[in-house]
């Protein structure tokens, strides 16, 4: 089991984020969440979005950088990966 985060790269609200998941529950990435003061509003129902500034910090405690696409691998192979499709239907 293990929690990986990719590069900030994705913009908004003014800053860079990247994206933390685990590879094998959400149970396990709330808790490294919690610990690492990351707020659960972060959190975008199969992985948070986390500030660039958190980056360093957060692989420090733990986190793999992983690249962004090694990241979608391990989300979908986990079972835990949202779709596009079934995002929309959960709005």
């Amino acid at each position: 089991m293990a929690i990986l985060i990719d590069d900030p790269r994705w913009p908004a609200h003014g800053r860079l984020w990247a994206h933390l998941i685990s590879d094998a529950s959400l149970e396990e990435l709330h808790a490294f969440a919690d610990a690492n003061e990351i707020p659960r509003r972060g959190f975008d129902r199969d992985h948070y979005d986390v500030p660039a500034e958190a980056h360093a910090r957060l692989v420090a405690a733990g986190a793999r950088h992983v690249d962004g696409h090694a990241l979608v691998r391990a989300l979908i192979a986990s079972g835990l990966r949202i779709t596009a499709r079934q995002r929309r239907g959960l709005s």
